[in-house]
Parts: C-alpha cells; sequence; structure tokens
C-alpha cells in the first residue's frame, strides 16, 4: 500500500513540474496591498497547495473540537456517576 501511494505520489509531481514547466508565462496579481507577477504553473500549484492545507487544517479542527465536547461530555457523566 505504501508504495502505491509513493508511486501516485511521484506521477503528481512529475505532472506539477510538467505543468509548470508549460505554463511559465508570468501572470500579474494585484492583492489590494501587494502586487506580485507569478509563472502561471507557480501561481496555480501555490494556489492549490494553499487549498489543500486550508482545508486540512479545517477538518482537523472539526474533528478536534468534536472530540473535545464529546470527552468533556462523558467526563460530565463519568463524575455524576462517581457522585
Amino acid at each position: 500500500m505504501r508504495l502505491i501511494a509513493i508511486i501516485f505520489l511521484l506521477l503528481f509531481i512529475a505532472a506539477g513540474i510538467v505543468f509548470g514547466a508549460l505554463n511559465a508565462d508570468l501572470a500579474s496579481f494585484d492583492l489590494g496591498f501587494a502586487q506580485l507577477s507569478l509563472p502561471k504553473g507557480g501561481a496555480m500549484l501555490s494556489a492549490v497547495l494553499v487549498g489543500w492545507i486550508l482545508g486540512g487544517v479545517t477538518a482537523w479542527l472539526g474533528t478536534s473540537l468534536g472530540h473535545r465536547r464529546r470527552r468533556r461530555r462523558e467526563r460530565k457523566v463519568a463524575n455524576a456517576t462517581t457522585a
């Protein structure tokens, strides 16, 4: 299973390198507080990376807060039964 994951990772890295090389033209971005000129491929890949990280953090926070709430509720029930 680990070998398959490594192969897929290498395939996506190779696809990203090819994508970046084929889209080497500069694109200008005005963020309001800063202006950037980045290659199109790099801008796309960085946008995907930022979205992936933000999605992961959101999912982690959602499950983490749910687990914390559940543990707190179980602790209250345990304290009520022992008291």
